[in-house]
């Protein structure tokens, strides 16, 4: 039942905190917030202003665009839309801008060293 085998633990020994205070973790955390709070943030007033809308605004949201079609489900439809592309631009900017510094460090931590798809290539241990 289960896998009883033991591995090494390879964050046992790491002083996280040590690792949180270095320059390269702080400017990680920098590069991640910088990007996730203002969508965040612009994201959540788009959201509410649809909502808004919807409640307040009633006529104009049934303002006929092109048969059945009205403003409503056009912006409706957009938030789907506007979903999926913030997460294909988040995917850019990590793959870009996060993923290398997150990968620096935890080459550091653990000691090996890493092909671009995360494993480990063997035989270069630190």
């Amino acid at each position: 039942m289960g896998n009883d085998a033991r591995t090494p633990d390879a964050t046992a020994s790491v002083d996280f905190e040590q690792v949180q205070s270095t320059e390269r973790f702080q400017e990680l955390r920098k590069r991640h917030r910088s990007f996730v709070f203002p969508m965040a943030v612009a994201f959540l007033l788009w959201y509410f202003a649809y909502v808004l809308l919807a409640d307040y605004a009633v006529g104009f949201m049934s303002t006929k665009v092109w048969g059945n079609i009205n403003i409503g489900l056009i912006l409706g439809l957009l938030q789907f839309i506007t979903t999926f592309a913030i997460t294909g631009w988040y995917v850019s900017y990590s793959n870009r801008r996060l993923d290398p510094i997150a990968a620096e460090i935890r080459n550091e931590i653990e000691g090996h060293e890493f092909d671009k798809d995360g494993n480990v290539v063997t035989g270069v241990a630190k």
